[in-house]
């Protein structure tokens, strides 16, 4: 029997809620049937008490699926009490969300030098390392993407967490990318609403009604991606209120289609 992938939330897309009542945030989230959530900086009244969130999300049947990170935060000083707080927290995947230099020419082999260092270090810690795209990392380099210069110069087991939607909005297949790195795909971004604007072939929304392409994405990301974790975002959280109408209806169509593979 195949096994499904997990569903989980960014919580970048509760991030205002989280700031008023982050054990009321989480407690809702429980209720709409998420398993998981990925860290995004905000812990709230646990940001010197991992130990403290981790029985939170235990109570609340709630696993840390990952979280996103920066660069800057694991200097030689830092490292070892970030690593702490990460493994007391329960995440043992670690995200690198934003870095401009994946899509500068000038700067990108430095970036992926530094990402290599940090995987090996972590590795021994029982994490694993991974980086987040957007539009920009498919842009033409090398006479492919920034993005697939990325995978090809990490090991197997670095993560590349393709998000759907600025994939799509990149004009790229996701498909194609999947299927192009096999089994690097452990966890995979699904947009519940990006900005206002930003359209493209169906794949953008979760509440589109184009289901045969989320169905055939969803079977490469199982077949070939190694997928564990789909992770429902919503990008208009920093500008707007969170209407929890627009996640709950992206998990319930996220449910539909788990179940129509």
């Amino acid at each position: 029997m195949t096994m499904l992938p997990k569903i989980g939330i960014q919580l970048c897309s509760v991030n205002n809620e989280l700031r008023e009542d982050l054990v009321q945030t989480l407690t809702l989230l429980s209720a709409m049937g998420f398993e998981g959530v990925e860290f995004a900086g905000e812990f709230g009244q646990f940001i010197d008490d991992p130990k403290g969130l981790k029985r939170l999300l235990d109570t609340l049947g709630l696993e840390s699926c990952g979280a996103h990170i920066q660069l800057s935060q694991f200097t030689a000083e830092s490292i070892e009490g970030q690593l702490k707080f990460y493994r007391d927290l329960g995440v043992k995947l670690l995200i690198v969300a934003w870095d401009e230099r994946a899509w500068s020419a000038t700067n990108l082999y430095e970036l992926i030098d530094e990402l290599n260092q940090l995987h090996s270090r972590i590795l021994a810690y029982g994490f694993q390392l991974g980086f987040h795209n957007h539009q920009h990392e498919f842009d033409q380099f090398e006479q492919a993407t920034f993005w697939d210069v990325i995978a090809q110069s990490t090991p197997q087991n670095f993560v590349m967490q393709m998000d759907v939607g600025w994939l799509v909005y990149a004009g790229k297949d996701p498909i194609e990318y999947v299927e192009r790195f096999p089994g690097r795909t452990h966890s995979t971004h699904y947009k519940a609403k990006m900005k206002q604007g930003i359209s493209s072939n169906g794949l953008i929304s979760l509440l589109g009604a184009n289901t045969d392409s989320w169905l055939r994405l969803l079977s490469a990301n199982i077949r070939v991606g190694g997928t564990q974790w789909i992770v429902i975002e919503h990008n208009e959280c920093l500008e707007t209120r969170l209407s929890y109408d627009v996640i709950g209806q992206a998990k319930s169509q996220l449910d539909k289609l788990m179940k129509s593979l």
